[in-house]
């Protein structure tokens, strides 16, 4: 079976590739846990993140963005010391900020779903690329949406963390054209 080559044969990558990256997601508190994690894996491995997934997903209410946006300074000081996430504070405060303003979008456009969908007319960017050194790491799309996220008050969110956002909730298909998820989730 051809995968995309960055899974490796690491169980945790695989699994993670061949069940959930780049299957489009349609799920608000899916998109927030991408959202933390992704900006948590900020100069980091994204297998290190995938590995300290569960410790993150109870430490963070099951990534309920309206609970973590009632963090407080005692929960901060909390989660620094939780040896099973990563414990930067910037990366933390700037989490509860996102969850605040995650809310916010709720607020205007009905879900978070809505609003990120709504940069690609609710259609999957379905890219070809035939090997891994074509995939970029970031694009005209993850410009915008960053920008624009940036101007609604999130934080720790680039175009490049924005970029793998978009790969792994399916808004955009990234996986090879040999791979076996390409048509897949094409469908």
């Amino acid at each position: 079976m051809n995968r995309c080559p960055w899974c490796g044969t690491d169980e945790i990558y695989v699994k993670y590739h061949d069940e959930e990256w780049g299957v489009p997601v349609h799920n608000d508190n899916k998109h927030f846990e991408f959202l933390v994690l992704e900006s948590a894996q900020a100069g980091l491995s994204w297998i290190t993140i995938l590995r300290k997934r569960e410790n993150y997903r109870k430490a963070y209410d099951g990534f309920d963005p309206a609970k973590v946006a009632q963090y407080d300074a005692n929960k901060v000081n909390e989660l620094l010391q939780n040896a099973g996430i990563i414990r930067n504070r910037r990366k933390i405060e700037a989490s509860i900020n996102n969850a605040r303003c995650f809310l916010k979008i709720q607020e205007e456009f009905g879900s978070f779903d809505n609003y990120i969908w709504g940069f690609v007319n609710k259609k999957p960017v379905k890219n070809h690329w035939n090997d891994i050194s074509q995939v970029p790491a970031n694009s005209e799309l993850s410009d915008r949406v960053s920008k624009d996220l940036k101007s609604r008050g999130f934080r720790f969110l680039g175009t490049t963390i924005i970029y793998s956002h978009l790969q792994a909730t399916g808004i955009i298909n990234d996986h090879l054209t040999t791979c076996f998820k390409y048509h897949e989730v094409g469908r």
